[in-house]
């Protein structure tokens, strides 16, 4: 009769770590989390985070799975790109595979003010896995706000930046990048390239104090700037000091996260030579607009129209068109967003 051993608990190896322990692998199951973002540094974030057993995360992706983003994405497939999955459901999909004890909510959605509200209230830290500024400015408003961690992380090119942001100690995002860049001030992936393991090490990163953070083990972590180089193998610790007089948790103004009325309707995406247009007029809370309608208007024009799932695709013009459930569009093959709201307005309307 063979011998029956007594299964070893899925996460034994992880609680043997010291610092983290039976107590801190319990608090990471208590823990709830929103990750701004599942592409690059977001798909290593999802998977760091699943796999270590946190209760609950809530993912919001605007965009869709390319081809382009397969050599630095780790959660999506060439299947994927194939199929133009929005990133958000495509990473429930994989993620659920791993089978642990993680929820795993998606929403394939762009992040304004009233989503992240809503989203965010219920969270214990928010994970930035974005790729422009306007929305870690609002993540930030927020955070200070509702005294909810954050922590910044930002890659291009062979390195990058990370930044815990925690309410009252140390400094927010505007203490150290006062005001918004004008667009081109900054190198972006499109403009200076980007590599995989870059990406790894700041998200691998982030993931680390992410876990200390939700573990109960934050108490002796003092927030600092952190430069990463995978290229060069160098890391630089910044210690820059809170402002006094910065707008958000200084003075404690959240112009971000008070402006949800003027929202932009068009913005270009990073390194995607593609525009995301937002619908004009504003959806009632809860509403799900049907696609019916702009599909069977698309095909009275004359235009082959996929569906799939919660989005329409179609081609026009000498642009590709997705068009989500929620309103939004991708135009692909323009960065002049008047142009993209043009298109837009002229094949759905506003």
């Amino acid at each position: 009769m063979e011998p029956e051993f007594e299964k070893e608990d899925r996460f034994a190896r992880q609680t043997r770590f010291a610092a983290l322990g039976q107590g801190g692998q319990d608090a990471l199951g208590r823990s709830s989390v929103l990750l701004v973002g599942c592409g690059a540094l977001g798909g290593v974030l999802a998977q760091w985070l699943v796999r270590a057993g946190i209760g609950r995360i809530v993912i919001v992706d605007r965009d869709i799975v390319e081809e382009t983003n397969l050599p630095r994405q780790v959660l999506f497939t060439a299947e994927h790109a194939r199929a133009g999955a929005p990133k958000a459901l495509a990473a429930r999909e994989v993620l659920a595979q791993v089978e642990g004890p993680t929820s795993i909510e998606a929403h394939a959605a762009h992040l304004d003010a009233d989503l992240l509200l809503r989203l965010g209230a219920s969270v214990d830290l928010i994970l930035d896995g974005t790729d422009n500024m306007a929305t870690r400015y609002l993540i930030n408003d927020f955070s200070v706000a509702r005294d909810i961690p954050w922590i910044y992380g930002g890659v291009v090119s062979s390195g990058g930046l990370i930044l815990p942001v925690l309410a009252g100690r140390g400094p927010c995002l505007r203490c150290i990048f006062r005001d918004p860049p004008p667009p081109g001030m900054l190198p972006t992936c499109d403009t200076a390239g980007v590599i995989g393991p870059a990406v790894g090490v700041i998200a691998s990163m982030q993931a680390g104090l992410a876990l200390r953070i939700l573990s109960g083990n934050s108490a002796g972590l003092e927030p600092a700037l952190l430069e990463l180089d995978a290229w060069s193998g160098t890391v630089r610790r910044l210690t820059v000091p809170r402002a006094d007089d910065c707008p958000t948790c200084g003075l404690r103004t959240f112009e971000f996260l008070d402006s949800s009325g003027s929202r932009t309707d068009a913005v270009s995406l990073c390194g995607r030579n593609t525009v995301q247009v937002m619908p004009q007029r504003e959806r009632e809370p809860g509403s799900d607009p049907s696609l019916d309608a702009v599909e069977v208007q698309l095909r009275d024009a004359g235009l082959v129209v996929r569906r799939l799932g919660p989005l329409l695709r179609f081609e026009a013009d000498g642009h590709r068109f997705t068009h989500f459930q929620d309103g939004r569009t991708l135009v692909e093959g323009t960065e002049d967003t008047g142009r993209a709201l043009s298109l837009v307005a002229r094949w759905i309307g506003a």
